[in-house]
């Protein structure tokens, strides 16, 4: 990072607030305080402190929580650089106590930017991407963990009350012609009234060519089981259409 700032800014960043620290070339403190996560508090402090000078604002991330303040600062006109992880925690070493609070790492953060700017990494637009990019994985990951578990749930309460049907659909359980019928009619019982023909009209929709296979492995699993055993999936039978 280049030299000539006469503010340095360091946020350690939290999902409703963040800790700034405001530093100036010679380490004197210009802000020290909690700073909510808001694009009017948050212009309202660069903007103060931007009357000492140049502005360089340092972030402890470069995504997720701290993408407001990059975007406010960046609009601001101000440079914006975030301190690697490994780097913070070593040079936080460097500095007395071992508490680990949001106002010494945002200390820490400011005066590595002030006296150590080659620790320093620029947030350029392709950290931007990145970061987008790693919110949607999270939320993909999320997910695909939450269809897991809820696929297992059910392919266990099936394997209680009805072994053979979950044999059928179990392996099929998170394919949309299993999931409609499930839905729409419930368990093993309310799958027995809606018939061969309610049934094909629902797998066909949603599986053209394994409709109909799907819906005779059901009907003979129905049929091995005639004991209905008590289980949290209700016997209901197909809504209409």
């Amino acid at each position: 990072m280049t030299s000539g700032y006469q503010v340095f800014l360091g946020l350690d960043v939290g999902k409703g607030e963040h800790h700034a620290v405001g530093l100036d070339p010679t380490g004197n403190r210009l802000h020290d305080g909690q700073l909510p996560n808001s694009e009017p508090q948050l212009r309202a402090l660069l903007d103060k402190l931007a009357a000492h000078g140049p502005l360089l604002v340092v972030v402890d991330q470069p995504a997720t929580i701290s993408a407001l303040p990059v975007a406010v600062a960046r609009a601001a006109g101000h440079q914006v650089a975030y301190l690697p992880e490994l780097a913070m925690r070593r040079i936080a070493d460097l500095y007395p106590g071992r508490a680990k609070t949001n106002a010494r790492d945002a200390f820490v953060i400011a005066d590595a930017a002030r006296s150590l700017p080659h620790t320093l990494r620029s947030v350029d637009v392709g950290d931007d991407a990145l970061a987008e990019l790693e919110v949607l994985v999270g939320f993909d990951d999320d997910l695909a963990g939450e269809t897991t578990r809820i696929g297992n749930r059910i392919r266990g309460l099936l394997t209680g009350i009805h072994p053979a049907l979950e044999r059928v659909i179990g392996p099929r359980i998170s394919h949309p012609a299993v999931l409609e019928i499930l839905s729409r009619c419930g368990g093993p019982a309310g799958i027995r009234t809606a018939g061969r023909r309610k049934l094909a009209s629902i797998a066909t929709t949603h599986a053209p060519r394994m409709g109909d296979k799907l819906v005779t492995g059901i009907l003979a699993a129905l049929q091995e089981q005639t004991l209905t055993v008590p289980g949290p999936l209700p016997p209901t039978p197909c809504c209409p259409g």
